[in-house]
């Protein structure tokens, strides 16, 4: 009976009930059945969230909490709505901004871990550079479709270090589709130590840049680390959404 229970387990694709079914102790058949497919849920969602940190590629984190203090956030978003990624859920943006070590990388990541863990969202993070790398080889091989259907599915695309290299213009008009195959449809949180009007460095073209800045700035919140708001103020000709 033990090996004809394992093997319809199996069919049925109940891992956990297949290896672990004795160890259930109920009083009654009903309360057995509801052990039996909590603990079976409970390892199916571990699971599933196992191969979404594991998809994700996000950066290991130490562990700290995040210290909020040299942040600064519009009227319509806190530290609250940031962190549990509120935001994706109307599909906005989060443009973070500030020098080198402000703690940008970092609490993408936390925000990345938090919403996979405690919402099942589809995340991915990328440095900009990695990803541009990606997609020219992607293009190269024929498979650009495969790279845009991955980026189809995920809740929140999270890139990092824009401005730290600048972009061949393949490159750049690339990073450009990626941009515009999310917009309005799936949210990106972007770190950047950069002005708006220095992206043309990292773009090298006027005209695509300001397509790039215009599909990112609406919908999208503008989140300033170290206090870095006195300069950002004289270089921007917008308010975020």
């Amino acid at each position: 009976m033990h090996e004809q229970i394992q093997a319809y387990a199996k069919r049925l694709k109940l891992s956990w009930v297949r290896e672990h079914y004795q160890e259930i102790q109920a009083e009654s058949q009903e309360e057995f059945l509801l052990r039996l497919f909590e603990k079976e849920i409970e390892q199916r969602e571990e699971r599933k969230i196992n191969l979404l940190l594991k998809s994700a590629t996000l950066p290991k984190a130490s562990g700290k909490p995040f210290d909020w203090k040299e942040v600064r956030m519009g009227a319509d978003l806190d530290q609250e709505t940031l962190y549990n990624g509120r935001f994706i859920e109307n599909q906005e943006n989060a443009i973070f901004y500030g020098g080198v070590g402000a703690g940008k990388t970092y609490l993408s990541t936390l925000i990345g871990l938090n919403v996979i863990q405690h919402q099942g969202k589809r995340v991915k993070f990328y440095t900009v550079a990695s990803l541009v790398n990606e997609l020219l080889d992607a293009n190269e091989k024929g498979t650009l479709s495969k790279v845009f259907k991955k980026i189809e599915k995920l809740d929140l695309l999270i890139l990092d270090e824009l401005g730290y290299i600048p972009l061949h213009k393949q490159g750049a008009e690339l990073l450009f589709q990626v941009i515009s195959l999310c917009y309005e449809k799936r949210s990106i949180i972007i770190t950047t130590n950069l002005q708006f009007g220095e992206w043309n460095h990292v773009f090298g073209d006027p005209i695509l840049t300001e397509a790039v800045v215009d599909r990112l700035i609406h919908h999208s919140h503008l989140v300033l680390f170290n206090d870095d708001s006195h300069r950002l103020k004289e270089s921007m000709a917008f308010q975020p959404m």
